[in-house]
């Protein structure tokens, strides 16, 4: 049994062209990550000939309102046909739309009516990936650091979510990272939300840098996931402490398993 290996190419050589990063990770064996598909040329990322796991399913809009779920739903199908461009696995949803620095577009609480409101929202999302015949991912964040004010963020959120839904077109994807600063728990955690996902995404704590570089034990959590008998991809969404040679090596060999 083995991971399926991919980085952020997002995160990684930030001098190098975006490009250049997708063909970099593609040479050494590694599925790429990707943020918002306008910022980059879409030839060139096709001629990287790198394989991308996910990608930023959206470009604005909210699981909670009307207005917002009619924003994301247009925004989710023009993402779609790009992604499907690409051949990209996953389609990446938040809780609500992100703007710089990661903060929430709109801080919201998450009320009863919300939840609902949310639920309906992703089985919209749901017909519309079976129409597409694509898949989408809803990520968990963390409050306290990088996403205040963030609806729906944290792991136990996105997975009721998630659950609740249940579509073959709706997976987790459960950032690791994101779940230590804000729950902790890291292969409980896991262990809850194993049915449902479809992508893993790691980086250390604090500093969201390479495995090996902070508090969490992730050779141990790879173990266990292997244990667990998840097979899928794992996806470094983090910076490199110093050279990025080493902080994909240190990463290959937290995730890499006898």
């Amino acid at each position: 049994m083995a991971f399926t290996l991919a980085a952020c190419a997002e995160m990684l050589w930030q001098d190098k062209p975006i490009e250049w990063r997708c063909a970099q990770l593609h040479e050494m064996g590694f599925q790429v990550g990707l943020w918002n598909w306008p910022d980059h040329d879409l030839k060139k990322l096709e001629a990287s000939g790198a394989v991308f796991s996910i990608m930023n399913g959206y470009l604005e809009g909210r699981l909670s309102d009307d207005a917002g779920a009619d924003m994301l739903l247009a925004s989710a199908r023009e993402t779609a046909l790009v992604g499907k461009r690409l051949g990209v696995a996953r389609l990446n949803l938040h809780g609500t739309g992100l703007g710089e620095g990661g903060r929430p577009k709109l801080a919201e609480v998450a009320t009863p009516l919300k939840w609902v409101k949310a639920i309906d929202t992703l089985h919209r999302i749901c017909d519309l990936a079976e129409e597409l015949d694509v898949q989408f991912t809803l990520e968990n964040l963390n409050l306290p650091v990088d996403h205040a004010g963030v609806p729906f963020a944290r792991a136990e959120e996105t997975l009721a979510l998630v659950s609740a839904v249940n579509r073959p077109q709706l997976r987790l994807n459960l950032d690791l990272y994101h779940a230590q600063i804000g729950e902790g728990n890291l292969i409980e955690l896991c262990q809850a939300c194993l049915p449902w996902i479809g992508e893993i995404q790691v980086a250390d704590v604090p500093g969201r840098c390479e495995p090996g570089t902070g508090e969490i034990n992730y050779a141990g959590v790879a173990r266990a996931l292997q244990n667990m008998g998840y097979d899928g991809p794992v996806a470094m969404e983090a910076f490199a402490a110093g050279d990025e040679l080493a902080a994909l090596d240190a990463f290959r060999a937290a995730f890499t398993l006898a």
